[in-house]
């Protein structure tokens, strides 16, 4: 193991992608109930996101999750996933986020975005093309909020008079920009000196720029006085393993190809036609825009982003229905049993230790045997001292 995936972290990414056609009701039930599978496995973290139209990603306050979630949970942190911040008064979300800060005891996380899908900016009047910058503006207004400043901002789509939280926040929480395949998601939080959270990580539009925008962020962070520190970087991609490629393929039966259709209409870089689950699958494999296989194949693709990113902190599983729920389940266990240790560095002691007792050519064994005759021998002769003369003979 490199020292760079020394220590990698790892998480979901749910916007949700729920299946139309499945019981809204249960399915939010459901990504409650993966966050706890998730707590138990020892995964870092999740992330939800907020959408108000499609019928698709029916989460609409992440907030709400991340309160319900927190009760549930002990470990795991829990990130909005993203805010779209132009969707809000910079002030009321500020105050929200501060309070969720407080209820999860600083397992918070607050990831910021423009807003993706066009009928949620268009349902509330906003010209999708003002969405990035809004996005930047309310970014800034709620840093200084965070920071325990009193502000004054007016800005065509909101007003702030004398703004003051009134709950400090209750940890040093962190604060994560997303990007695609444009530097600008990069060049933000580097001048901000926030974390960096690549949603196409994994596309082949955007891997090979991974390590440029990179050097973007890092460029911008120093010249603004903050330190860019990898560790804070998150990749996602589509992930789903089985045990074997077959078994993969046939879980993708459920919600795949449906999938992949939607996203033709919400993301520029999916494109084409998809009727055949088995030719999708090989070419999300190929292309190494997904991982659809055996844990195997997503160790290959994380030491792929490694090398293509030149080091990140946290990977995470894109959360979706592309299989049925006790299968999406059983893929987030071999990926905890069998992909995970591979880059926290807990096999390396065990597996020094076995390999050591097995290169002792059987000296273990030779000892106990030895160690069990002489015993024998001494409880045979203790018991002769003890017996009597006549007892013998």
């Amino acid at each position: 193991m490199s020292a760079k995936s020394r220590g990698l972290k790892f998480g979901v990414f749910t916007g949700p992608y729920h299946l139309v056609g499945v019981n809204p009701t249960l399915a939010i039930r459901r990504d409650l109930e993966i966050v706890d599978h998730l707590d138990a496995l020892g995964f870092h973290e999740i992330w939800f996101g907020e959408h108000h139209s499609s019928g698709v990603e029916t989460i609409a306050s992440p907030e709400l999750m991340i309160a319900a979630a927190a009760e549930r949970t002990k470990h795991i942190r829990l990130g909005t996933g993203v805010s779209s911040l132009p969707y809000h008064h910079p002030f009321m979300l500020a105050d929200r986020i501060v309070q969720l800060d407080h209820m999860t005891r600083g397992r918070m996380m607050f990831g910021v975005g423009p807003g993706q899908l066009l009928q949620d900016a268009t349902t509330l009047g906003i010209e999708p093309s003002t969405q990035r910058e809004r996005m930047e503006e309310a970014l800034g207004v709620m840093l200084r909020l965070f920071a325990g400043e009193t502000v004054t901002h007016e800005s065509d789509w909101f007003i702030l008079r004398d703004g003051a939280l009134q709950l400090r926040p209750y940890s040093d929480f962190e604060i994560a920009v997303t990007a695609a395949v444009s530097p600008t998601g990069p060049k933000l939080a580097g001048r901000l000196g926030l974390s960096l959270l690549s949603l196409a990580a994994t596309d082949p539009a955007a891997v090979d720029r991974l390590a440029g925008h990179w050097d973007v962020l890092e460029v911008e962070a120093q010249e603004h006085g903050h330190v860019a520190d990898r560790s804070t970087w998150r990749l996602m991609g589509p992930m789903h393993i089985a045990e074997s490629l077959e078994q993969a393929k046939k879980n993708m039966e459920h919600g795949f190809l449906w999938l992949m259709n939607y996203m033709k209409h919400v993301s520029p870089t999916t494109s084409g036609e998809f009727t055949d689950i088995s030719e999708l699958v090989d070419v999300m494999n190929e292309t190494g825009k997904g991982v659809i296989g055996t844990p195997e194949m997503a160790v290959a693709q994380l030491k792929r982003l490694e090398e293509k990113s030149g080091g990140y902190g946290t990977y995470l599983m894109q959360g979706a229905d592309y299989a049925s729920f006790s299968a999406t389940m059983r893929s987030y266990e071999l990926f905890a049993e069998q992909v995970m240790p591979h880059f926290t560095g807990a096999l390396e002691s065990v597996v020094d230790s076995h390999d050591r007792l097995v290169a002792s050519a059987g000296a273990s064994v030779k000892a106990t045997s030895a160690s069990q005759a002489a015993a024998t021998a001494r409880y045979q002769a203790e018991r002769e001292t003890r017996e009597p003369t006549g007892a013998r003979s």
